[in-house]
């Protein structure tokens, strides 16, 4: 049997990781979009490095691009197995890859555009993939309930369980029975926060032999949560009221958006949100609110008893969810003072990139970063103290206020993804880390080792391991 790791190694997007079991049987788990501009991985999203029409099924964690984002090439290239997931994020993958796919095709288009400019008649580029490829990969979606084993290969039967990282998100476990070996593989996906709004505490998985585990923020723990709210309103006060700004917050479209306009919306019901207009600004966050709405098997305790004071906790006075393109256009040419919570998180393609390029340089805004940002990508730029950031073709000098709230993370810090493993040491023989830069995943390691977790590999992008 063999693991390998065909993304997110070393890195914290495009996870893919592929198993072949005893018999020859391949299940690749997830398999997301590069979301960077590091040279080193130009042709990661373009290349396989296994044949996609030989993988025999993919059982994906959650819906986030970096996760699922290359399905479409990957049928597209000749898939054709079944995909696993939960039914909520069968249903976020319906919109979230459309959208995906006309992103692919708007950079192309932009990118051939202005080779045209230059009199260029070589180097153009294809969409990775279309909205066609999009729609082929949807009928291959089989959603599955938390808690409920069930078969995918003779001897194979898998296992979802709660993440608590965004709607639908779930660990994979994996109990295998073949050849006469009993063998049990882990995935965690991306593991969610404790006593966080909206959803369910991730909950722990079952006893395994082989653990793959996200590390995103194993080097740090993140600011407590009684200092969040306050902190989060000072910064509104500080922006639109005493400067008069606009404060932008680069936003995911699933999860961190719906969280972010759930505390608004609290503020809002206490009479604590100043009087100003809120755009959500994303035709992709307003279709995932519906989606929100139609899974409430995902709701923690809170979110239903505030729906028994408020019957719509992403609704408010003040509050515009934002379709058409020509509005978004007026917001940045308007100087009136507003919040934009817009995609993508790490401002590296969507509308937010759009709102960066106008609204970076005047010191009466803010920009709020709410999560984790690749190194190379404008968001991560913006989080490392940047002076100037390229946006389009062109540098942008930040006079904007920079602020940053991990308190929002739907990630675990590493005190809550050792908590999330605790129950894993009287059986584990291996623990692999991914979907975390080198740096973090050799402090979590070090991190690891003082709590009684031995044996823990850093894989390096390709590398093969025998289990």
């Amino acid at each position: 049997m063999k693991i390998k790791f065909c993304g997110a190694a070393q890195e914290v997007t495009g996870s893919a990781h592929l198993i072949t079991l005893d018999d020859g049987y391949t299940i690749l788990l997830d398999c997301g979009l590069y979301q960077g501009s590091d040279d080193d991985m130009e042709d990661f999203n373009a290349q396989w490095p296994f044949d996609p029409a030989k993988i025999d099924c993919l059982i994906l964690s959650h819906a986030h691009i970096d996760h699922s984002g290359r399905i479409p090439k990957l049928v597209k290239d000749g898939f054709q197995g079944n995909i696993y997931c939960t039914h909520a994020t069968r249903s976020l993958c319906a919109i979230m890859l459309l959208d995906s796919a006309k992103i692919q095709g708007y950079d192309a288009e932009y990118h051939n555009k202005r080779l045209r400019k230059k009199g260029r008649t070589d180097g153009f580029v294809e969409p990775l993939y279309t909205p066609k490829d999009a729609e082929q990969a949807w009928n291959l979606f089989e959603g599955h309930g938390y808690n409920r084993w069930f078969t995918i290969h003779d001897g194979v039967e898998v296992l979802f369980r709660d993440a608590g990282h965004i709607l639908g998100s779930a660990s994979v476990t994996l109990r295998i029975d073949q050849l006469g070996r009993k063998t049990s593989i882990g995935f965690t996906g991306d593991i969610g926060r404790p006593n966080r709004p909206i959803l369910r505490d991730p909950i722990p998985m079952p006893e395994v032999d082989y653990l793959i585990c996200e590390s995103t923020y194993g080097n740090k723990d993140h600011e407590n949560a009684p200092n969040e709210i306050k902190r989060f309103q000072r910064i509104i006060e500080r922006t639109c009221v005493e400067k008069q700004g606009k404060l932008i917050i680069p936003a995911f479209s699933i999860g961190r958006t719906q969280e972010i306009v759930y505390m608004l919306d609290q503020l809002a019901s206490a009479g604590e949100l100043p009087r100003i207009p809120v755009y959500v600004d994303s035709p992709l966050a307003v279709n995932a609110t519906t989606i929100f709405g139609a899974h409430p098997e995902c709701y923690d305790n809170e979110l239903n008893e505030y729906l028994l004071e408020d019957d719509d906790p992403f609704g408010f006075n003040g509050l515009q969810y934002v379709r058409k393109a020509s509005v978004s256009k007026e917001l940045n040419n308007s100087n009136a003072p507003c919040i934009i919570i817009s995609s993508s998180g790490m401002m590296n393609a969507g509308r937010v990139k759009h709102h960066l390029y106008h609204h970076v340089v005047d010191p009466r805004n803010t920009f709020l970063i709410v999560g984790y940002c690749a190194p190379h990508t404008p968001g991560g730029r913006l989080r490392d103290g940047a002076k100037e950031v390229r946006v389009f073709g062109q540098e942008r000098p930040v006079n904007a206020d920079v602020e940053v709230m991990d308190s929002f993370s739907a990630h675990a810090d590493r005190h809550e993804i050792l908590d999330f493993l605790r129950n894993q040491k009287p059986k584990l023989r291996q623990l692999f880390l991914v979907h975390g830069t080198l740096d973090r995943q050799e402090a979590f390691r070090g991190f690891l080792n003082e709590n009684g977790f031995d044996q823990v590999e850093i894989p390096e992008l390709h590398q093969e391991y025998r289990i």
